[in-house]
């Protein structure tokens, strides 16, 4: 089975639309890429789940995930449209359920809905959530995990846990399709909560940042998991994410602006490793990733706001994988 691609799109918390002023405009721009990439090799477009800027928090619009997910899931037409990936900490998991369903009848069925435990400690104390220690979110994680698949499969769903509970909530509709669960994509690779919760609820999972090493060390813990409790590992889609500047030889002033990184935040030569750059350099990563075992690439592709022809380049060389 041939691979699927998905790419993100500007949102801002790259910094990756404050070339623009007018937050109208940038909102304009954020659908212009999710067009393109809908009448394109595309499989999905992905937003981040967060509130401030990155690599640290700057007075620059960002984009919330949900609100744009829906507004885009209008917007398009084919494209699925999804979160890499949904912070627990900032939703009540049966609301995120009950917002998923909506979004994928907005949809008509398209949607991924991404789940993960949060870790942006900034971001949460700012908008004032509780912080607590890593046991505490991954066990909240846990249940959510829970709950949002129980809402999703049955018609009256209880659950009472340390953390959570729903007693019978009316979840209609459960999806955009009748007879469809929303597919849940689950961000991570912790080995001894994530994965053990993407191998019993997961359709697909994220994780490894495109490094071969990592994707195959994650898949052998997944795969065992998935022995432990009686589940095909090949129903779990296997995703990776890879940044990709899809041209040859950009100058150190356009990976500077496209990257945000004008105030060094992040050294050019790390960019220039770390980003696959030019389509030899993006193939290279790409094929790595999927001898790996990855079977779904998501690439971050910054500049897309500015630069229409991007997004077009790195088509052409997805193309080529399918």
């Amino acid at each position: 089975m041939a691979p699927r691609f998905g790419v993100f799109v500007p949102q801002g918390w790259r910094m990756d639309l404050t070339d623009i002023e007018d937050p109208g405009a940038q909102f304009d721009a954020t659908v212009a890429v999710a067009k393109q990439a809908d009448q394109g090799v595309f499989d999905s477009i992905w937003l981040y789940d967060h509130f401030h800027t990155v690599p640290e928090p700057t007075d620059n619009t960002v984009f919330e995930a949900w609100t744009t997910t829906a507004a885009l899931a209008r917007e398009t037409s084919r494209i699925h449209v999804g979160q890499m990936v949904g912070c627990n900490g900032y939703r009540q998991p049966s609301l995120y359920a009950k917002q998923a369903a909506t979004v994928d009848a907005i949809s008509k069925g398209r949607l991924y809905a991404g789940l993960g435990a949060g870790w942006y400690e900034h971001e949460w104390r700012a908008y004032g959530y509780e912080w607590t220690d890593i046991p505490t979110r991954m066990g909240r994680f846990r249940e959510a995990v829970q709950i949002v698949h129980k809402m999703w499969t049955e018609q009256e769903p209880t659950f009472s846990g340390r953390h959570y509970s729903i007693d019978r909530p009316i979840n209609r509709p459960m999806s955009g399709i009748t007879g469809r669960k929303v597919p849940l994509w689950i961000g991570g690779g912790g080995e001894k909560v994530t994965l053990k919760l993407a191998a019993q609820y997961a359709d697909a999972c994220n994780f490894g940042a495109g490094k071969p090493e990592v994707i195959s060390a994650k898949l052998e813990i997944l795969k065992r998991h998935c022995d432990a409790v009686g589940r095909d590992f090949a129903e779990i889609t296997k995703s990776t994410s890879i940044n990709t500047i899809p041209l040859e030889n950009p100058s150190d002033a356009f990976i500077e602006l496209a990257t945000a990184q004008r105030g060094g935040q992040v050294p050019l030569d790390q960019i220039r490793t770390g980003y696959g750059i030019g389509a030899a350099a993006i193939r290279e990563k790409i094929d790595k990733a999927l001898a790996a075992g990855a079977d779904y690439i998501i690439s971050y592709v910054p500049g897309v706001a500015y630069d229409d022809e991007l997004i077009p380049a790195y088509s052409d060389i997805v193309a080529s994988y399918l």
